[in-house]
């Protein structure tokens, strides 16, 4: 595979621009939550459970072991078991595995070893953390990783998280790399997106629930989401208005669902989805330290509102 050029400007025409276009990097994407046992161990059946109820309330693929399935408190033996179960579960539905580090070294070793899951849809791969390299080190970070992977690349830009901050001209010179095809866009910065989905060269999926309406009426592919765990059908239509530009059904829809999006990141994520999946019993309130089950307060609200019907469920 030819290594693209270092330059981090973007080219004249963008000669890969039917990259965004590519079916299985649009759409809503459910960022999956891993379910545990009382002891701390994951909870497969629950895992295969919800990844079965996702397939049939129509998403167009997974994530597993990204933040939300708090994929840094799993050994890495527990992640590949959670892909396995997921692959299982998931039955030809997409499935895209999460990686993160800081040794290029092993993380290039974490990718290479999922050339075991041919299925594998693609590879969600976070800047290093912690490290906070310049812009031309995390080039070279990006398309090491890629030329070893066995599945397209979806770069994580997420600076809250890593500490990295990625640049619009270092994203437009990833978008060159054949095997670089999607983003999740978590940078937290409109113009930025604004232009990754003017170049067009990579399907620009949001990873803040909170932007999914402005990314995808702005022309973004989609969205990887946490909170479409609970209302999955109704965020299905939000997205599926969205793609086909019916702004005014989109909004009526999206403002239905904003107050979950709100409560579903009140404290950090996954505490307040497991706290309202623990409350339908598809799963144990549990997560693993240092993350915290939601506050009591929060969780009464949650499960009150609920009650109400204002967070209806419409999965059976």
């Amino acid at each position: 595979m030819t290594v693209a050029s270092v330059s981090t400007t973007s080219p004249a025409a963008p000669a890969a621009a039917s990259t965004a276009t590519e079916p299985r990097f649009r759409g809503l994407w459910i960022a999956l939550v891993t379910p545990f046992l009382d002891d701390g161990g994951v909870d497969h059946a629950a895992l295969a459970a919800l990844t079965a109820r996702m397939r049939s309330a129509g998403v167009s693929g997974l994530v597993a072991c990204g933040s939300t399935g708090e994929a840094a408190a799993l050994a890495k033996a527990e992640q590949l078991q959670v892909l396995e179960t997921v692959l299982r579960a998931a039955q030809g539905l997409p499935v895209v595995m999460g990686v993160s580090g800081y040794h290029l070294g092993q993380t290039i070793e974490q990718v290479q070893a999922l050339a075991a899951y041919p299925q594998l849809a693609g590879v969600l791969v976070a800047a290093p953390h912690y490290i906070r390299p310049s812009q031309e080190g995390l080039l070279h970070w990006f398309r090491a990783i890629a030329d070893a992977s066995p599945a397209p690349v979806i770069v994580y830009d997420i600076p809250y998280r890593t500490g990295a901050v990625l640049t619009t001209d270092t994203l437009l010179g990833l978008a060159s790399h054949p095997r670089i095809a999607a983003i999740k866009d978590c940078g937290g910065d409109m113009a930025k997106t604004q232009a990754l989905i003017a170049d067009g060269r990579l399907a620009v999926l949001t990873g803040e629930d909170a932007q999914i309406f402005s990314t995808m009426a702005l022309g973004g592919a989609g969205t990887i989401s946490a909170s479409a765990h609970w209302q999955t059908e109704r965020f299905v239509e939000l997205v599926r208005l969205l793609e086909e530009g019916d702004l005014p059904g989109a909004r009526w829809q999206w403002q239905a669902l904003l107050p979950w999006v709100q409560a579903c990141f009140a404290e950090p994520n996954p505490a307040p989805l497991k706290a309202v999946l623990a409350q339908a019993g598809w799963m144990r309130n549990v997560l693993r330290a240092p993350m915290m089950p939601a506050s009591e307060a929060l969780a009464e609200r949650l499960r009150a509102s609920v009650a109400k019907g204002e967070l209806r469920q419409r999965i059976s």
